[in-house]
């Protein structure tokens, strides 16, 4: 077996969606299981479609996930170019080389003449109304006019497209990774246009010369693909490249939350959850789209979901290093049938991901928004602070937003525990706490935490009375981690002070 080499080839038309991340990630994974290479092409043969600022986006894209091709565009090869509108001269040999062999044909016809075949075809109740095997003999192309009259329209630069010529009858068997073996009646396929009048070639045409000139072993790309599979294996027939055709896999779709269709960008809108992998600026309108980067996901866990979104592992481990994702990865374990996304797993992921995460890793995160607020502090204590924090969090931001009281002083109290808790004599038992606290000599978690006990003991206190109370006056919050280890981070002093400032609020108000 020649050495494995898969390719990435999205379309600069816009962002890039998850389920092209996705596909990147398979062919990745396939690729580094059996020592192989990865490459990115951008198949751009569609001019009127290109957007500004998609290809920098495919890539950065790729960069932020760690799904770094060997070679391709923006990173160089022996196979370049990379960028289907840079090899343009290297299409047209082979669509005359198919026109001379028979496989396809000039086509002239204007887009008035295919409009008005549609509608005979429909009159006539035709149960195809595609440009085939039967249809091409009512209209213009080189298989009906005569080889002058062809020549004529030649010369003359009228224009004209190149259509492969699918044969009438016949079975089209070929085998995928995914769904096994498959076969095609040609009588089902239209005669795809190959090759352009503005001299660039169509997907169908490119994606197949440029695979074969590549090297390409293995073609692994999205079920939408499907359909057009075997014209391309009639192509790969037709160029005499049979013998070392690629295997084709064609991936589920990702659907909608409910299951129903496919996974759109207005899904995310809708539900609230993003399905790019960075921020998207649309260049015309302005109008930004949210990405897993900037809603503060980390490329672990955006992988994760991804990869078993249609790939199961066969057991129980629901979480893979990208390592470990390239040892356990095979099309075996790739089920035919769609993958429902669920936002809900896409933050269980990523709160496993942020839960072993190590605390210094979190602090380096942390500390950039920290000074955003003008909160300046040094890094060993923003690494306690994650310590306490990221059991409840699920983005870094969140440890500011719900530690925030680890970092100032509350101004703020929780409403609802001081409706229900803040008793008459709630002040009482507080100066009485602050006392039995200032005697802590090892202002340690445990050391708080026993003279706590032993002070609710003694005046036959429950938690529920104290507790919350002191939770309220140091933090201004009615729930959060241990109050022991908030009091230890914040230090004898600080607890102190604040516990004052609150009952003299309190006492005020």
């Amino acid at each position: 077996m020649s050495k494995v080499r898969t390719r990435f080839a999205p379309s600069p038309t816009g962002p890039l969606h998850m389920g092209g991340v996705r596909t990147a990630l398979y062919c990745y994974l396939f690729a580094k299981k059996h020592g192989g290479d990865f490459l990115l092409r951008i198949e751009d043969t569609d001019q009127t479609r290109y957007v500004e600022g998609a290809e920098d986006y495919i890539l950065e894209s790729l960069k932020w996930c760690g799904i770094i091709p060997n070679e391709g565009f923006g990173i160089g090869g022996d196979f370049g170019p990379y960028r289907q509108s840079d090899r343009k001269e290297i299409y047209r040999k082979y669509a005359d080389q198919l026109i001379e062999s028979g496989h396809a044909y000039y086509a002239f016809d204007t887009s008035e003449e295919l409009e008005q075949m549609r509608e005979r075809l429909v009159k006539e109740g035709a149960a195809d109304r595609q440009y085939n095997a039967i249809s091409r003999l009512t209209m213009k192309n080189s298989l009906t006019l005569s080889a002058d009259e062809v020549q004529e329209h030649l010369a003359k630069g009228l224009p004209y497209v190149i259509r492969l010529k699918v044969p009438g009858k016949e079975e089209i068997h070929f085998d995928d990774l995914i769904r096994g073996s498959i076969v095609v009646q040609s009588s089902s396929l239209d005669d795809k246009v190959l090759f352009k009048s503005d001299g660039m070639p169509t997907y169908h045409l490119a994606n197949v010369v440029d695979d074969h000139l590549m090297k390409i072993t293995h073609v692994i790309r999205g079920e939408e693909w499907l359909p057009s599979a075997p014209t391309h294996i009639l192509l790969y027939r037709f160029l005499g490249w049979e013998e070392s055709r690629p295997e084709f896999a064609h991936l589920p779709l990702i659907l909608k939350p409910d299951g129903n269709g496919k996974l759109s960008k207005r899904d995310g809108d809708r539900l609230g959850f993003p399905v790019f992998p960075l921020n998207w600026t649309d260049p015309e309108t302005g109008n930004v789209s949210s990405g897993y980067r900037e809603q503060g996901y980390f490329k672990g866990a955006f992988l994760n979901m991804l990869a078993l979104l249609g790939w199961n592992p066969g057991d129980n481990q629901e979480l893979f290093s990208l390592d470990e994702l390239v040892e356990a990865f095979s099309f075996e374990k790739v089920n035919k049938a769609g993958a429902k996304f669920d936002p809900n797993k896409t933050k269980w992921f990523q709160e496993q991901y942020f839960r072993n995460t190590p605390n210094s890793e979190l602090a380096e995160l942390l500390l950039p928004l920290l000074k955003e607020e003008g909160i300046e502090q040094k890094h060993d204590y923003v690494d306690q602070v994650c310590g306490i924090m990221k059991e409840r969090s699920t983005f870094v931001k969140d440890m500011l937003v719900g530690g925030i009281y680890l970092f100032k002083a509350p101004t703020e109290f929780d409403e609802t525990t001081l409706r229900k808790k803040w008793k008459d004599e709630t002040p009482a038992i507080m100066e009485e706490l602050k006392a039995t606290l200032n005697d802590v000599k090892e202002f340690k978690s445990q050391m708080i935490e026993d003279a706590f006990k032993a002070f609710i003991e003694v005046r036959g206190l429950g938690f529920g009375a104290v507790l919350p109370n002191f939770r309220l006056l140091v933090t201004g919050q009615g729930m959060g981690p241990s109050m022991f280890d908030i009091c230890a981070l914040l230090g004898k002093e600080e607890v102190l002070r604040r516990m004052d400032s609150g009952l003299e609020k309190f006492a005020n108000a």
